[in-house]
């Protein structure tokens, strides 16, 4: 799927990934590249875009209900707390993805953000939004990268500040969902919802 903005049932282009599921419409129109704020709703992005790598979207997609609760919403606060006999639950649970790795780092990240100040994960992760000016809107998908100059100096920060599992292509798929960056395609009819 290298080419440009496909035009959907309804008659309006979006970009082709946004059609190649039922799933993704809605995904694909009302929330990917909205912007996110809020440390427990970057967290939730945070962990879920680790739980993909490796894996097709749709799968984390489709389970994302299972992921909410398995994991106490996202609060950070309540991630934090949980013990050996959730590490188990975790690994049990069908509705999620049973990644040991996985499962460890949101834990682990979960508790070190627990010490952050209120608002510090979302400035951190917001602070490296490239400027809008000068990103080009891409004509095709071929047209938007994996990784960036912005998405690597997150990754290294995050790392640096004790988190894991966030390499520069997951810390890229962050900025794309969470609206750091808008690489709707250019004819595509979410491109420029903010």
């Amino acid at each position: 799927m290298s080419g440009g903005a496909v035009t959907g049932p309804d008659g309006r282009p979006r970009c082709p990934w946004g059609l190649s599921a039922e799933d993704y419409v809605a995904y694909h129109d009302e929330e990917w590249g909205r912007p996110v704020h809020g440390d427990d709703a970057l967290f939730e992005r945070l962990c879920l875009e680790a739980f993909q790598s490796g894996l097709s979207w749709i799968t984390i997609l489709r389970r994302r209900e299972g992921f909410r609760r398995a994991f106490a919403g996202f609060r950070i606060a309540s991630v934090a707390e949980f013990g050996e006999a959730d590490r188990e639950r975790l690994l049990l649970d069908e509705g999620i993805i049973r990644n040991r790795a996985k499962i460890d780092a949101t834990l682990a990240n979960a508790k070190t953000l627990a010490t952050w100040s209120p608002g510090e994960l979302d400035a951190l992760i917001w602070s490296y939004a490239p400027d809008p000016a000068t990103r080009p809107a891409p004509l095709t998908l071929a047209d938007v990268p994996a990784v960036t100059d912005e998405s690597t100096a997150l990754s290294k920060a995050l790392k640096k500040r004790g988190l894991r599992f966030i390499g520069p292509t997951t810390a890229y798929a962050l900025m794309q969902a969470c609206g750091l960056v808008d690489d709707h395609l250019k004819e595509c009819v979410a491109r420029g919802r903010r």
